[in-house]
């Protein structure tokens, strides 16, 4: 018989179910919704984390992404919100979190061009969160702080927009590193996680 999906939600005494309901009235950000945990599960079978990772969630709603990583692979993990309501849920489910490294997650509450790039920080997720006009803005910050910082990083998409894929293909820093297809999801091209990175150069 298959395996039934963990209900992490429950396991870790976390709610971050609910999707956003209604009108978004933003043309800039989009509305929450959490990345399956399905869809997690079957990505993390593939693509390794570690506790040596810093992972950064942008758009990260109520911080499902950062309790399952931090349980799961015990990296520092933090998450970006602009939503106040959402940044306050991210804080008490902190509070009621029972899962492993509750040191290692953080929130801030910030928009996303915004935020400064920490030194530690290499694994940058995205459920599309926003217009590609804000994606670019971070994918700068993130390669200024490369630069004052050098490391390899590795950005992470999940439902990727087409045009977040056309600036990260057509930047000449970045490679495919790995597509992780959803088989058993909805027949959607989308519904898939692209990993590219900027790899360290010897130039």
């Amino acid at each position: 018989m298959p395996k039934s999906p963990v209900n992490y939600d429950q396991k870790l005494y976390i709610e971050t179910t609910d999707i956003q309901m209604g009108i978004h009235r933003s043309f800039t950000y989009h509305r929450y919704e959490p990345t399956p945990y399905e869809a997690l599960d079957r990505l993390f079978e593939t693509y390794l984390v570690d506790s040596c990772d810093h992972v950064v969630d942008f758009g990260c709603g109520k911080g499902r992404l950062n309790f399952y990583l931090a349980h799961q692979f015990g990296p520092r993990v933090t998450g970006i919100e602009m939503n106040e309501t959402f940044y306050e849920a991210c804080l008490k489910n902190l509070t009621m979190y029972k899962g492993k490294g509750r040191q290692n997650i953080m929130f801030e509450k910030c928009l996303a061009e915004e935020y400064k790039i920490p030194e530690t920080a290499n694994v940058f997720y995205f459920f599309n969160p926003f217009t590609v006009d804000v994606f670019r803005k971070v994918v700068s910050k993130i390669l200024l702080s490369i630069e004052q910082h050098y490391r390899p990083i590795e950005i992470v998409l999940y439902y990727p927009a087409p045009d977040f894929v056309f600036f990260l293909e057509n930047h000449s820093m970045f490679t495919l590193k790995l597509e992780v297809q959803l088989d058993g999801f909805e027949k959607n091209v989308n519904e898939r996680f692209l990993v590219y990175e900027l790899g360290l150069s010897s130039s």
